[in-house]
């Protein structure tokens, strides 16, 4: 029995928590591998409503064992929050692990975050100013601490005094800015040591014990493979690869221990921050579906930029993460409209494309190619089955598979857990 991946196909915010959240019923572990609090899940259950950045989604499962894996990048602080906000609603969190090899996130590097997006004004990214980015960099700068630094309390100090240095000649001779004084950080970093220690774990060894002893083991994504840093529409991406290949690598597992990808599209298109967007929609079809799917970023709060299904990207993303099956979620948010729309490719310089081009500028000039098919008018949440869709429903979905060219094994009809529809097992 090996692992199942589960991936942002799109620009993130496909649904993954309410997936994974359902999906982790029958798992025995589920391990947040990317990323950071830039992202963010909410999941909808018996036991209300929670908005999570860093805890896996797993956690409502009392037989689940959650981990953060090496390849997140954790605000401790943030961590802590979450954890005394489940914790306040009677949700056990004994089973949350972390990382030892996970870097941390510093308030310096949510300074630097906003006086950078600050700097660059109209060209901004349009990041989350979590820090994520600059953590990131310090990471491959080899300057960056990780979770397993907090526990080595001489040698802590040392190395807070190096990453500091460099960000201090950053907040000075760039910014303006005053230092930071390193003692401060210090001090936080000794209280994040004393509610977190007994967490701080080797867990690529915890992982593979658990796939060697035939274990199911979820792993979960964040964000969305349009964001990747080598594939997404760079440079309006993230700073971390969000697709299956750094699933394995992640959460410290071998790429063959991997049987499952299971892609999460919704059923149109959404995406937060700058960067070109061929579908977009800036009318009040965009106006309707951002209302009724209450579009607004979990981590920013920040209105989603709406559009019509892209299946140029969505065979990208199936490309570069080869997936096993896919689900589709929203379905029900387009019940209302009497005709939807899905591009099928673009045109470009007299070209045209079924997959989109490498550069942010090609694609801004990309014009799409849409087919136009009839609406179904009339609510999907109460259907269970998918031969009880509506017939114009069904023939939406079937046009979706044919573009992703991967089967669809589940619908999301609706926010709640229970408000779904079963093609075949994911698993």
């Amino acid at each position: 029995m090996g692992a199942t991946a589960v991936i942002g196909a799109q620009w993130g915010d496909e649904g993954k928590g309410k997936v994974i959240d359902l999906l982790a019923e029958q798992a025995d572990y589920v391990v947040r591998f990317s990323g950071g609090n830039n992202a963010g899940h909410t999941v909808i259950n018996h036991l209300g409503e929670f908005r999570l950045h860093l805890v896996p989604a797993g956690i409502f499962n009392s037989q689940t064992t959650c981990i953060i894996g090496n390849g997140v990048a954790i605000d401790p602080e943030v961590l802590l929050g979450e954890i005394d906000q489940l914790e306040a609603a009677n949700i056990d969190t004994s089973r949350l692990l972390i990382s030892d090899r996970a870097h941390i996130v510093f308030p310096y590097h949510k300074l630097l975050d906003e006086l950078e997006e600050g700097r660059l004004d109209a060209n901004a990214i349009g990041t989350t100013r979590r820090g994520i980015g600059p953590a990131f960099t310090d990471k491959t700068a080899r300057r960056g601490l990780r979770m397993g630094d907090l526990l080595d309390r001489e040698g802590l100090r040392a190395k807070l005094e190096i990453a500091m240095e460099y960000a201090n000649l950053v907040l000075q001779g760039v910014y303006g800015q005053p230092a930071i004084a390193v003692e401060g950080v210090y001090e936080q970093c000794r209280h994040w040591a004393e509610r977190l220690s007994g967490i701080i774990q080797q867990t690529e060894l915890i992982i593979n014990r658990a796939l060697l002893e035939q274990k199911e083991v979820l792993l979960e994504g964040a964000q969305g493979t349009l964001l990747d840093l080598d594939f997404g529409t760079y440079p309006y991406v993230t700073s971390s690869h969000p697709g299956a290949s750094s699933a394995y690598q992640g959460a410290g597992i071998g790429p063959i221990r991997i049987d499952h990808i299971v892609g999460v599209f919704k059923v149109y298109c959404t995406r937060v921050g700058g960067g070109p967007f061929p579908t977009e929609l800036n009318d009040e079809h965009g106006e309707h579906i951002r209302e009724v799917a209450h579009e607004y970023g979990v981590t920013t709060g920040r209105p989603r930029r709406i559009g019509w299904f892209d299946a140029p990207m969505a065979r990208l993303s199936n490309l570069v993460n080869g997936y096993s099956s896919v689900i589709l979620t929203r379905l029900d948010v387009l019940d209302q409209l009497e005709t939807i729309r899905i591009c099928t490719g673009y045109r470009l310089g007299g070209q045209t494309l079924d997959f989109p081009p490498s550069s942010a500028a090609d694609l801004a000039e990309c014009v799409p190619i849409y087919e136009e098919l009839p609406g179904w008018l009339e609510p999907t949440s109460d259907f269970r089955h998918v031969q009880d869709l509506p017939k114009n429903a069904r023939a939406y979905i079937d046009r979706l598979e044919e573009h992703i060219q991967a089967q669809v094994s589940m619908l999301s009809i609706g926010p709640r857990r229970d408000e779904n529809i079963i093609v075949r097992p994911a698993l």
